[in-house]
């Protein structure tokens, strides 16, 4: 299998956003209001706000009381209107008392802590979805988050409760064993794909398997395992080793979110402002017009893929010294490597984007428990939200046509060439 038969990022509409060219005399203020309405960020905000109305359908045809209402509704069509309404906007009542302030619990210090639930989940979220948008950027696939995320964790946990070193010391050398293994993990996709033209899709699917059964195994040897232990399980990490609280024992945010943060900084200014950053955009754009104009391609991947990788490979160190700090089994990467790639996507692959949709999808996590215990309703509910959300932003004309929202480009170049003719 070629790289000619397997479908490439650049060719995917989701990945790049549509970019509003400015028309002649046309501020920059309307440039960004045409751009806003019109482009990438309206398709995204427009693309939850419809994945939010299919699941407030779904909350209302399970809900037991709106089923008994309608059975008489021809007679009293107000109970079950007043059903629904009731269902879903408990449903998402309870969604948001979970994942960003809680009204019902005394004190503001109390009321906040959904927040920093959400902002907690969302910090694994935001370093592998900036790593798996920094390959689109390159026209790349990074399908192995799950794999890099695994061998990071098991190399951020080793170091973690295996060496004896001084504190701040300790947790620095930790991180960076999990990037640099993570980075390494997704640099061989990289290099199989300069060296051998293996598409990064299959061999990151590939690598996945072996990150995982190789976990598994350390997991039952002395490497990883703790000690008199039947369990595959890794010692809890060592007090220098973890990631402090930002708010003290009673909340569970960690500095790993301070991480994320750095992360997300380091990518924009990778991609906007540094001279790599213009190759990556370029290599996406049209690999071979970069190989044209003199950029290496094959080693634009490697470099790619060893960012990448590196990105996801935070996400599993903050996993192991922040999130699952007490010891950690095979498990830990709890599907957040194939989560990314639908944060990405929200994101639009910009990573201010990502950021945002990082903790979008933080709030989902969050906010799905609390609408489990405090209304019943299955947390399935919110996944099938997530996979509406992909679903709409794969189908920007969809939503351009729900919405009747115009197509940026369309009618432009007549008034161009009018522009031109005067």
């Amino acid at each position: 299998m070629t790289d000619q038969q397997l479908p490439s990022p650049t060719d995917a509409a989701p990945i790049v956003p549509d970019v509003p060219e400015k028309e002649p005399g046309e501020s920059r203020w309307h440039l960004f209001v045409r751009e806003l309405t019109t482009g990438s960020v309206a398709i995204s905000i427009l693309a939850v706000v419809l994945a939010l109305l299919a699941g407030g359908v779904l909350i209302a045809v399970t809900n037991e009381e709106v089923q008994a209402a309608a059975g008489y509704f021809f007679s009293r069509p107000t109970d079950t209107l007043r059903a629904i309404w009731d269902s879903v906007a408990g449903a998402y009542s309870a969604l948001f008392q979970g994942s960003v302030y809680n009204f019902r619990r005394p004190g503001f210090a109390a009321g906040i802590r959904p927040l920093t639930e959400t902002l907690t989940f969302a910090t694994p979220l935001i370093a592998a979805g900036l790593g798996v948008a920094l390959a689109f950027r390159v026209g790349m696939f990074n399908i192995g988050g799950r794999g890099q995320m695994l061998v990071a964790a098991a190399a951020a946990g080793w170091v973690g409760f295996s060496l004896d070193l001084p504190w701040g010391i300790h947790l620095l050398v930790a991180v960076a064993a999990g990037i640099v293994v993570g980075g390494l993990w997704g640099g061989l996709a990289g290099l199989l794909k300069a060296r051998t033209g293996a598409h990064e899709v299959i061999t990151t699917i590939m690598l996945n398997y072996v990150a995982f059964y190789l976990l598994a195994f350390l997991l039952r040897t002395p490497v990883l395992q703790a000690p008199g232990s039947n369990n595959p399980k890794t010692p809890p990490m060592k007090e220098t080793a973890v990631f402090p609280d930002l708010f003290g024992p009673g909340y569970n945010l960690h500095a790993g979110f301070l991480f994320a943060i750095a992360a997300t900084v380091l990518v924009w200014w990778l991609l906007n402002r540094s001279s790599l950053g213009f190759q990556f955009r370029a290599v996406g754009e049209n690999p071979h017009a970069a190989r044209v104009a003199g950029i290496n391609v094959k080693n634009v991947y490697v470099w790619a893929m060893l960012i990448s990788g590196g990105l996801v490979g935070l996400a599993g160190t903050a996993q192991a010294l922040g999130t699952i700090k007490t010891g950690f089994g095979s498990g830990i990467d709890a599907g957040i490597g194939f989560d990314a790639i639908t944060v990405a996507l929200l994101g639009r692959s910009r990573p201010w984007g990502v950021f945002a949709a990082g903790i979008l999808f933080g709030a989902f996590k969050a906010g799905g428990f609390s609408m489990q215990a405090a209304e019943g309703i299955p947390v399935d509910i919110v996944l099938v939200v997530q996979s509406l959300i992909v679903l709409f932003i794969a189908a920007p004309p969809l939503v351009r046509s729900i919405f009747r929202l115009p197509t940026p480009g369309v009618g432009r170049p007549s008034r161009r060439r009018e522009a031109v003719a005067k």
